[in-house]
């Protein structure tokens, strides 16, 4: 099944085509101007998913000519920079699909313009097209299919099983040309894979101006109307609305879309989009793919749904609340910082707290905003007092570190919990070498080249003269040094983790013995024991750092150790987790492969008192 889903800021519509090629299905979806539209190929998938439908992805997530990933975050009109196992640097939203999916997808999932293009380009000039005109139809048109049939049989989700089920994300808007090579693609696949192994669904916001309060239908009709122009028809539509869809407008959708009343489906406001899988099975919407493709799926749902939606209920249960400062430089857009705040919101649904992220921009904590703006800075700085736990998390450049070093400061010498991440890491390195050990040089040579005392170094592969493709990508095996480390404590006990970097820089391994014997103890090495990837504070209540991003790693039902860590600590419950030996309850682990033998069909909750 190709699930093939088109998003882009300014489009209002979601497309998605379904298709299962040599028993493979590949949803295809185009579309959705808000999150929760985004988020609808994530919450099908995982009505799929709980069916025990096998489950890839891929995105056409830029028809801009982007081949590498992005260098920097741009906040003003960037997200997030997921990385992937493989070191795919991809949009954030392959981040939702192995979030909601628990898989791991791979650089080839993510298909951009420029991949597809140099692709192209290079079997021209090895000859492949024999001295033929290339041309983007049918070169690139069959490239792109040609990719999608490839990558839909890699396993991914750890069985090395053949997935049955592909979801597919075009970004931008209906009618760019940047995308028309990507929509007549797809165009001619439907009739590559038939009509019986091919299902296509739109999905439309249904607006409701506050004026009137009516609901209306236009939107829907014009983008279904352009979507058959390009030939593509919809099958199912599916509505997103801020209110339950009524039924007489769903019978003027199905009067003036062609469809019939039971093929519209309505997602409206819910409490969190952990509701929405719950929402779409309720409206029969994989029992429409059962009988529309002929898929080999059980009436019944599976108790990975029960355990599902009985999260879904948990989480509007929540009573008491957990304050997080974040404190970072990309906070004017907060999806920069997505897979931190889902791997928060993992770890405090876990241990039944509401999660109260205050984001702080680190520029606001310092000296010079206090006199250009006293009011931000005192702002700022009373977020931070009344933070039960403080993350710095990952970024670039030397922009607002002064704030980030003052919040470090804060934490450890308050004993407030404290992690750091990536770059948050190697600050709190050089926060503890500056105030501790009173080295007042100690710098990175990020941000002072020539830097006195460098605390953190480049790394030997990176090449200063050119950003592109010369970071430390990918997973890492990290092994830790001594068995009483918190952190090897949270993670199970193990003697080794693999968790993704993203990094160009790293603590200078000729002052470790000086900052390990004033007791910063760094726990966690690369397999050579050079690099260093994880440190702890002793004498602290949690004072840890990881050179690594465990968010990207985070999933729902299986939370990131360290960020768990952080608000078990914030919580005041870390020891007596600790002494309860850090399990969790079967049930609390959701994984993909977990079969339908549980006898507990809920989520329990941590006994932490």
């Amino acid at each position: 099944m190709y699930l093939f889903i088109h998003t882009h800021a300014r489009s209002f519509i979601v497309y998605i085509q379904i298709c299962i090629v040599h028993q493979s299905c590949h949803l295809r979806i185009v579309a959705a101007v808000l999150p929760l539209l985004k988020n609808f190929c994530d919450t099908l998938s995982t009505g799929l998913n709980h069916r025990r439908k096998r489950i890839t992805h891929k995105g056409f997530h830029d028809p801009r000519w982007i081949f590498m990933g992005r260098i920097v975050v741009k906040f003003s009109h960037q997200s997030e920079v997921f990385v992937l196992n493989d070191g795919g640097e991809v949009d954030l939203d392959l981040g939702n699909y192995e979030r909601f999916l628990d898989i791991n997808l791979y650089k080839d999932n993510n298909i951009t313009t420029g991949k597809i293009y140099q692709h192209v380009i290079n079997k021209e000039r090895r000859g492949d097209y024999l001295g033929k005109t290339v041309q983007v139809v049918p070169h690139i048109t069959d490239a792109v299919q040609e990719w999608v049939m490839n990558q839909a049989t890699v396993p991914v989700d750890g069985h090395k099983e053949e997935p049955q089920i592909c979801v597919i994300e075009l970004g931008g808007t209906i009618g760019d040309i940047e995308g028309m090579p990507f929509v007549e693609a797809f165009r001619q696949f439907q009739f590559k894979a038939k009509r019986e192994n091919f299902c296509n669904i739109h999905v439309s916001l249904v607006p409701q101006p506050s004026a009137t309060g009516e609901q209306k239908t236009k939107p829907t009709q014009n983008s279904v109307r352009a979507l058959r122009g390009l030939g593509l028809s919809p099958d199912l539509i599916v509505c997103r609305s801020s209110t339950p869809i009524e039924m007489a407008v769903k019978e003027k959708i199905s009067m003036f879309c062609h469809v019939k009343p039971e093929q519209v489906i309505c997602i409206h406001d819910v409490s969190s989009t952990y509701r929405v899988p719950v929402l779409l099975e309720e409206q029969g919407i994989v029992k429409y793919f059962k009988e529309r493709l002929d898929l080999p799926i059980g009436d019944s749902a599976s108790n990975l749904l029960f355990k599902w939606r009985n999260m879904a209920d948990r989480y509007e249960r929540l009573q008491k609340t957990c304050s997080i400062a974040l404190v970072g430089k990309y906070t004017k857009l907060r999806d920069c910082y997505a897979s931190v705040f889902k791997a928060l919101e993992h770890s405090a649904l876990a241990i039944n707290h509401k999660l109260n992220l205050m984001y702080i921009d680190s520029i606001d904590l310092e000296q010079t905003t206090e006199t250009e703006d006293p009011v931000k800075f005192h702002e700022a700085w009373q977020k931070l007092c009344k933070a039960d736990g403080v993350l710095v998390p990952g970024g670039f450049g030397i922009r607002g570190t002064l704030g980030k070093l003052q919040a470090i400061s804060w934490a450890r010498a308050r004993k407030i919990p404290f992690l750091g991440v990536c770059l948050g890491m190697q600050l709190a390195v050089i926060e503890f070498a500056r105030n501790c050990l009173n080295l007042k040089d100690a710098d990175s040579t990020e941000f002072e080249p020539n830097a006195r005392v460098p605390v953190v170094i480049d790394m030997p592969e990176h090449n200063p003269g050119n950003l592109g493709g010369t970071m430390r990508l990918g997973i890492r095996r990290t092994v830790f040094k001594t068995e009483n480390s918190i952190l090897r404590k949270l993670y199970g006990d193990v003697p080794f983790i693999e968790e993704r970097h993203r990094h160009r820089y790293e603590v200078n391994p000729s002052l470790i013995n000086q900052l390990e014997q004033n007791d910063l103890s760094f726990v966690g090495q690369d397999v050579d024991g050079e690099r260093m990837e994880i440190i702890e504070l002793a004498n602290h209540p949690y004072f840890v750092g990881v050179q690594f991003h465990p968010e990207f790693s985070s999933r729902p039902m299986k939370p990131s150790p360290p960020y768990l860590g952080l608000l078990l600590a914030a919580t005041g419950n870390l020891n007596a987790y600790l002494l309860r030996g850090c399990k969790l309850s079967s049930s609390d682990r959701y994984s993909d492969a977990s079969d339908d033998s549980f006898s507990e069909p809920r989520i329990a909750e941590l006994d932490i008192s």
